[in-house]
């Protein structure tokens, strides 16, 4: 039976027919949909979203040392934060199966940075797959669970955001029974202390040489021979445009692309005149190769910045054959296009936080979240983004180097539990003069509205404790914290100056719901009275989607927006209000 998959759907099936028991994770795109698809299978496999990566990592490792088969998620910047414990697992090794599954994002479309996964295998000795569509995710995902076991090592499984969202058929099969063998104790295996830990390290390297003999033998690495004259080793989704752009060419198909297949790569590379490498990201495989004395090509022909795709080859293609590259691109740049720059959607109760941070003159330090786009025109209301958690710890250390203006945090609800929570242990025990503030919108909002400790629900549906923003910041020594609602303009400026002005830490928490995520209005929409309007743009600056303007004459597209009132306190001339029908059964 087939069924058409999404990469990430693949892994949750896949994960589920090897007989997994435990998945956690914290969602990040691309990787957020395998964890809401795995809980489809929950008769069978408990889920859960974690606090963060960190936790993920450890209970889904908790779970495999329990003798269970047990898999984590998230996405590539996530693995920074679970690198603690998997450097150690690496030592300790497993009893039940375990596959870290991390997500990579090349291109950034929804991330800080670009990263290549596979260097955290390197650094933690331990195997990497790198599945190049659905279908070989599935598959993949299967063979990682038992190369885990066999080999009593962890496993990371490497996608990327094409694999994880484009679709492919997908051969479904039942469900294999793994059940979880329970904890056998042995300290000196699961313990590293530094007695057992040197012990270990030794094993690490011998389970690394046995795992380059079982590279060298898997059928996760095959080699496609055409003609002779030009050889190629690609990676995951690398793969399916090299074989779209060089259907000619040889092939050494790379699905576990560490530790490195030598005898492998050198038995390809001495049956082809040219070799090229083509990998998303880093030189990886490439310096790897060019180590063991074979010439290539790779990135003095394919970029490693960014997204590989199709056309992204034919330039090396063109390249490789002296053509014209820029008659090898095969979509122009519309230039004439407007700009659609990203924005906060109508409604957004984060826009009312920026409006009324716009009155004062302050340093803030924003996170990773919705919110991050505070930073964009019209509000221009964000001076830093550094990682999950980083608008309070960040807003710590610019105020505490002596920086003359007031300085404020940003944080989000989902990133507040994720890893403020210990920025603002930092705030209070060295009583930093900043006021944090929680953008509470009840949802991990940017990555599709997943559920979070403060939420009162579970991955799985059910009802559990909502953990109170207020009384956390209250346990962790902020004795000023209130809370305030972002649609209040003039309550939020308030309360933003009283803080300022206070000395010492304080915490706002500004709580109003996603619109989106709770599929509601807030009010019946407003229009602008043209009679009124004196053209100031006081209503522009807000950055609603809903307000358009042509020649700066506002006007309220009522399809888009949703009644939340922050315009109408903006404007001093009572332009913008409800329809004359729509006020007037207001006031009946």
């Amino acid at each position: 039976m087939q069924e058409l998959m999404s990469g990430n759907e693949a892994i949750a099936r896949g994960a589920w027919e090897a007989g997994v028991t435990f998945a956690s994770g914290y969602p990040g795109t691309p990787s957020t949909e395998i964890l809401e698809n795995a809980v489809q299978y929950k008769a069978d496999m408990y889920c859960e979203w974690a606090p963060n990566e960190k936790v993920a990592f450890e209970a889904a490792a908790g779970a495999a040392l329990a003798g269970a088969r047990s898999f984590c998620t998230m996405k590539h910047v996530g693995l920074n934060v679970a690198a603690d414990p998997l450097m150690t697992l690496a030592y300790v090794g497993t009893a039940g199966g375990f596959v870290a599954v991390v997500a990579d994002d090349p291109g950034m479309h929804s991330s800080q940075n670009e990263q290549d996964t596979r260097q955290y295998a390197r650094f933690a000795k331990i195997p990497v797959l790198e599945p190049a569509d659905a279908g070989e995710a599935r598959e993949f995902m299967k063979k990682a669970f038992g190369i885990s076991e066999r080999h009593r090592t962890p496993v990371i499984l490497r996608s990327t955001t094409r694999v994880s969202h484009a679709r492919s058929l997908v051969a479904l099969a039942e469900r294999e029974e793994h059940p979880p063998t329970g904890f056998v104790k042995d300290p000196p295996r699961f313990v590293p202390i530094p007695a057992w830990g040197r012990k270990m390290r030794v094993k690490v390297e011998a389970r690394l040489h046995e795992l380059r003999t079982a590279a060298e033998l898997s059928d996760l690495n095959r080699v496609e021979m055409a003609g002779n004259e030009l050889g190629i080793i690609a990676c995951g989704i690398a793969y399916q445009y090299v074989k779209e752009v060089f259907p000619e060419a040889a092939v050494l198909k790379l699905g576990w692309s560490y530790p490195f297949p030598d005898a492998t790569i050198r038995d390809f590379a001495s049956k082809v005149k040219r070799l090229l490498v083509v990998e998303e990201l880093d030189d990886f495989v490439e310096e790897h190769v060019r180590s063991l004395g074979i010439p290539c090509d790779g990135r003095d022909l394919v970029p490693g910045i960014g997204e590989l795709s199709p056309e992204r080859l034919r330039i090396v293609r063109a390249r490789m054959e002296g053509r014209d590259t820029e008659a090898a691109t095969m979509v122009a740049e519309a230039v004439d296009l407007p700009g659609r720059p990203p924005v906060l959607c109508p409604g957004c109760p984060h826009r009312g936080v920026f409006t009324a941070l716009g009155r004062f003159d302050v340093v803030v330090a924003g996170d990773i979240g919705c919110y991050s786009l505070g930073v964009m025109p019209p509000l221009n209301r964000m001076d830093t983004i550094l990682c999950m958690g980083g608008g309070v710890s960040v807003a710590h250390g610019i105020a505490k180097s002596g920086e003359k203006k007031k300085v404020v945090g940003m944080v989000g609800d989902s990133t507040f539990f994720h890893s403020g929570i210990t920025g603002l242990l930092d705030v209070a025990v060295n009583r930093s003069d900043v006021v944090i503030c929680v953008v509470d919108n009840r949802t991990t909002a940017m990555t599709g509205h997943q559920d979070h400790p403060g939420t009162g629900r579970t991955l799985m549906g059910d009802d559990t404790v909502a953990v109170s923003i207020e009384e956390m910041a209250r346990c962790c020594g902020i004795n000023r914290v209130r809370t305030v609602y972002p649609y209040d303009i003039e309550a939020t400026v308030g309360a933003f100056k009283e803080e300022l002005e206070a000395p010492g830490p304080s915490v706002i928490v500004s709580r109003a719901p996603c619109p989106l995520a709770r599929k509601m209005t807030l009010g019946k929409p407003l229009k602008v009275v043209a009679e009124k309007c004196r053209k100031c743009g006081a209503c522009l600056r807000i950055g609603c989607p809903a307000i358009e303007a042509a020649d700066r004459r506002p006007s309220i597209n009522t399809n888009a927006c949703v009644g939340c009132g922050i315009c109408p306190q903006m404007c001093k001339f009572d332009a913008i209000r409800l329809d004359q029908e729509e006020e007037e059964r207001a006031l009946t």
